[in-house]
């Protein structure tokens, strides 16, 4: 093979590769044709890659990407010809399977139609109602508190109690709406006589709200007791030596508090639940 042709044929594969083909496939020696190049009604060998560079279409657009075999690599690269792959498709070989495509991210009814009427755990025994969560799927804040009570359980709602109604007086003396925010448990049922949630009962019931904290990905986690805070944050310190400070959950800043229910047994330390809503105040301010 003379230098001309070798010449050329680099050209070609460079060509090529800048388009995003990673590899060409060769069939075996056994299964190549061994005739000689075709010929014209002249008699003269059929035209190659700089020859069909005569016949290009003079009327095609200088950004359109070219046929294969239209332009040789030096117009090609005159004319700045778009790639004929994808970006995403530079990555691996033309021969080889592309990669799966990113996983679509999970709806809040999605994830409560895997929930099922759930019996995962014991708490299913004594529950009347599943307590999946409410507010806005694509809320800037979201609560976690500890688990569902008496009313919460009768009425399928989250924080609807005594607790809830100071969680409301909470959340609009910082100027929102309860409807803005999202408010959800560590588990969905209701543990029976409102005791702390069981580790095994934590631990088969929390993925599911890992899931929903994924699925609306908020600026803010504010973390509702202990039990909440070690569930999302793994910070096992009591709650009044921690609470007001912030953390880092999956990229999403986190607070910790002290649950509304404590501040009802001891009104005396209301301004601990309104110093932490301040500074969620301030944080979601900075963070627009």
């Amino acid at each position: 093979m003379d230098d001309r042709l070798l010449q050329e044929l680099s050209a070609w594969l460079d060509f090529y590769r800048d388009m995003g083909f990673e590899g060409l496939y060769l069939p075996p020696v056994s299964e190549r044709t061994r005739s000689s190049p075709a010929t014209n009604s002249a008699g003269g060998s059929a035209p190659g890659p700089s020859a069909a560079s005569d016949a290009t279409d003079s009327n095609e657009p200088s950004g359109a990407a070219p046929a294969l075999g239209m332009l040789p690599p030096q117009s090609a690269q005159k004319a700045n010809a778009a790639p004929l792959l994808p970006a995403s498709s530079r990555n691996f070989s033309l021969f080889e399977p592309a990669p799966p495509p990113p996983k679509l991210k999970e709806t809040l009814d999605e994830i409560r139609f895997d929930l099922g009427d759930c019996h995962r755990c014991r708490l299913s025994q004594g529950r009347k109602t599943i307590v999946f969560g409410q507010g806005n799927p694509r809320a800037e804040l979201v609560f976690v508190g500890e688990g569902p009570g008496a009313d919460e359980d009768e009425q399928g709602l989250p924080f609807v109690g005594r607790a809830g109604q100071l969680l409301n007086r909470m959340i609009q003396a910082i100027g929102l709406r309860r409807e803005e925010v999202y408010i959800c448990n560590v588990v969905k049922c209701r543990p029976p006589g409102n005791r702390t949630p069981a580790p095994d009962e934590i631990e088969t019931c929390s993925p599911f709200l890992y899931r929903q904290i994924e699925a609306i990905r908020p600026k803010l986690i504010c973390c509702l007791g202990a039990p909440a805070v070690r569930t999302v944050l793994g910070v096992k310190e009591g709650i009044t030596k921690i609470r007001g400070r912030f953390y880092e959950y999956a990229g999403v800043k986190a607070l910790a508090t002290v649950h509304p229910a404590y501040i009802l047994r001891n009104p005396r330390e209301e301004k601990i639940l309104r110093e932490d809503f301040e500074k969620i105040r301030e944080f979601l301010r900075a963070a627009r």
